[in-house]
């Protein structure tokens, strides 16, 4: 747009120029032809120039709607022959002017602009000299309307090739604003190749972010299936570790040493559940598991019930169920994993004599599963980042690892749904909720 900026208006003032050229031009040969008019009514024949204008034709000589016009005969001595005598005021364009030439150009007669045309005429011993002038008001209203014309075909012109590169670029660059939209919304866990049709003049850089995609899937593979294969290397030989250790707590041994076996069974107790978050984990961000299976989530919560039946739970901590209907679709395993992270978060932090309720259901804005405690709870402005791994509260006691709530959120995010972390309905303490997306009917 900035050359067409400065371009438009050169050529604006080209053209001003050239349509003022040729009215002007168009105006001057009607003055040229009042000339040859009066110069064809010159009569030769009684050996001096003499021309004869009735009054009808001085009226039709002299007839113009905006402007005055004058003419003027002189004989070849510069004696008047005929016309307006005050037009010979006016200084000659040349002082000998050929025959049949005529010559243009701008006088002034008493404080008024003219536009003369001077015309020789052959009258035997020399030239007679045919003046033809008028006022410019029409000449001046013509160069008005030239200018505004011009303007206002500029200022068009402009505006319609401003629209039409707008137009042309957005369209140009639609593709590039789609793909651009579309990387917007990659990440690890969607790394598939580009498909949508595209420019030519795009293709290659489709094609290497093609192969970027490639290589960081393979990446984000190898990641998963370590962490997977070193949480199950570790879990193994934890367990076991675990069970000597309770053994060796049940043989017959000096009392002195119980506290550190206890320390000792808690820290593997803690590394043999960092390992299962581990392994939970890499189940979640594995995006070849199929979230699809229509399942109820009162379900999902009985069986998480029924296994948190059979463990010990810390001293007066009541554990209790409150369970209705709600058909989702997702992955058992994975929901209830999430659902064990929560119910685990909430049994290790919520303190003695707590009481954790479990509750799912279904509303206009789809299913739910949310694990709710009267515990310390987790000040709002703490609360995002402790859903980031490895992160935990200001506030939080106890040996867990920062893992609990991130597993739960990837899992949510996995099923299209969210992790929210919410004050609890009644007092202190914090209820998480998982929202997942409604049932399309």
């Amino acid at each position: 747009m900035l050359p067409l900026l400065v371009a438009l208006p050169l050529l604006g003032m080209a053209l001003y120029e050239q349509v003022q050229h040729t009215a002007q031009t168009w105006l001057d040969e009607g003055l040229e032809d009042t000339a040859l008019t009066l110069a064809g009514q010159i009569d030769l024949r009684s050996g001096e120039p003499r021309i004869d204008i009735s009054a009808t034709m001085d009226r039709a000589l002299r007839f113009d709607r905006q402007d005055d016009v004058f003419y003027l005969v002189l004989a070849p001595s510069g004696e008047v022959i005929q016309g307006d005598a005050g037009l010979a005021e006016v200084q000659p364009l040349t002082p000998t002017q050929e025959a049949g030439r005529a010559y243009y150009g701008d006088v002034r007669l008493r404080d008024r602009e003219l536009r003369l045309v001077q015309l020789g005429r052959d009258c035997g011993i020399g030239a007679c000299q045919v003046l033809v002038a008028e006022t410019l008001h029409k000449r001046d209203a013509l160069q008005q309307e030239i200018t505004s014309l011009v303007a206002l075909t500029g200022v068009g012109l402009v505006v319609l090739l401003a629209l039409a590169s707008w137009w042309a670029i957005r369209q140009g660059l639609r593709p590039l604003t789609g793909l651009s939209a579309e990387l917007e919304h990659r990440d690890l866990h969607r790394l598939t190749p580009l498909e949508a049709p595209l420019p030519r003049e795009l293709v290659p850089l489709q094609a290497a972010f093609n192969r970027l995609f490639e290589r960081l899937a393979r990446a984000a593979g190898a990641q998963r299936e370590f962490l997977a294969d070193a949480a199950h290397q570790l879990r193994t030989p934890l367990t076991s570790l675990q069970t000597e250790i309770e053994l060796a707590m049940l043989e017959p041994h000096d009392q002195r040493v119980d506290p550190m076996l206890e320390r000792l069974r808690q820290r593997v107790m803690r590394s043999a559940r960092l390992a299962q978050q581990l392994l939970s984990l890499a189940r979640a961000e594995d995006r070849t598991v199929n979230v699809g299976h229509a399942l109820d989530l009162r379900d999902v919560a009985t069986e998480s019930g029924q296994d948190w039946a059979h463990r010990t739970l810390p001293s007066d901590v009541d554990l209790g169920f409150e369970l209705e209907e709600a058909p989702a679709l997702g992955h058992a395993f994975l929901l209830r994993e999430a659902l064990e992270n929560l119910i685990h978060n909430a049994v290790s932090y919520a303190g003695p004599g707590a009481r954790i309720t479990v509750r799912c259901g279904s509303g206009l804005e789809g299913p739910w599963l949310e694990v709710e405690d009267n515990g310390p709870g987790i000040p709002a402005a703490e609360r995002p980042a402790a859903m980031q791994r490895f992160r935990r509260g200001s506030s939080a006691s106890g040996s867990g690892s920062g893992l609990g709530l991130a597993i739960a959120a990837d899992i949510a995010i996995r099923h299209g749904g969210l992790l929210e972390l919410l004050d609890a309905n009644v007092g202190q303490g914090l209820r998480a909720r998982i929202s997942l997306p409604p049932l399309r009917s």
